[in-house]
């Protein structure tokens, strides 16, 4: 792993497969609500899915990948674990995000060698207009650009990443910083929300615990499949609210 290609090479097959077979991510974790003056909350559990599947992208060369995905991630009850429907009196709107593709080409990716694993870092801060501008939408915008930051780490064996296989064993973790979920009806309300989960790569679809296969196959079976074709933009939390609360 000595040029920026070799080492997306190596991203490319713990984060997915070389050969284009699906993949599965499962995490879980908490989520925290963080305001002036008010101690950290852990609001809620969190639970989430991700199917991707990788194919080259040969318009831009032999080095550069097309990461096809789409995921869906769960508020639980803080306490028993359940999939909430209702938090405080509001209806809860789970992430379902579909599209969540990205591009991938050669770029010096930071890894850190820790002895018989590597971790690869990628951390992402987000800044753009909002899909949902305060003026649309005064109880559910924190303000008219979107801000967060996004801290993934992926760890796989360097045994396993000397080997020839396409895809190879891996662990994760994911932090992330934003304002408050549109749903929870906060407005400009200072603090929002921090994400800190941890999750692995599965042998398959199937090892997702069975309550969480359940709801997605009750509510949109889609997600127990990566897409088949490229397709934009990306959904998000933000862009999926407003798909629900169009403005008037």
């Amino acid at each position: 792993m000595t040029t920026p290609a070799e080492l997306l090479r190596s991203l490319a097959r713990t984060r997915a497969s070389l050969d284009g077979e699906e993949v599965t991510y499962w995490w879980s974790g908490s989520v925290y609500t963080w305001s002036p003056d008010e101690p950290y909350e852990r609001a809620f559990g969190f639970e989430g899915v991700n199917v991707a599947r990788l194919v080259q992208d040969a318009g831009d060369g032999p080095d550069s990948y097309r990461l096809l995905t789409r995921e869906a991630a769960f508020y639980l009850d803080p306490v028993t674990g359940e999939i909430l429907e209702t938090w405080r009196g509001l209806p809860v709107v789970h992430i379902w995000n579909d599209p969540a593709n990205q591009k991938w080409r050669p770029f010096p990716i930071p890894t850190t060698d820790l002895g018989g694993q590597v971790c690869f870092s990628l951390e992402i801060p987000l800044a753009y207009p909002s899909p949902l501008p305060v003026a649309q939408y005064p109880l559910h915008s924190a303000g008219d650009t979107y801000r967060a930051l996004e801290l993934f780490q992926f760890f796989a064996r360097r045994a396993d990443l000397a080997g020839a296989a396409p895809s190879v064993p891996a662990t994760m973790s994911w932090t992330r910083m934003s304002p408050w979920a549109p749903w929870m009806a906060r407005g400009q309300r200072p603090g929002g929300l921090t994400y800190h989960c941890r999750g692995r790569k599965l042998g398959s679809y199937t090892e997702v615990p069975e309550r969480t296969r359940g709801h997605i196959a009750d509510h949109h079976p889609e997600f127990a499949r990566a897409p088949e074709k490229w397709s934009e933009p990306n959904e998000t939390s933000w862009t999926y609210f407003r798909k629900l609360n169009p403005p008037e």
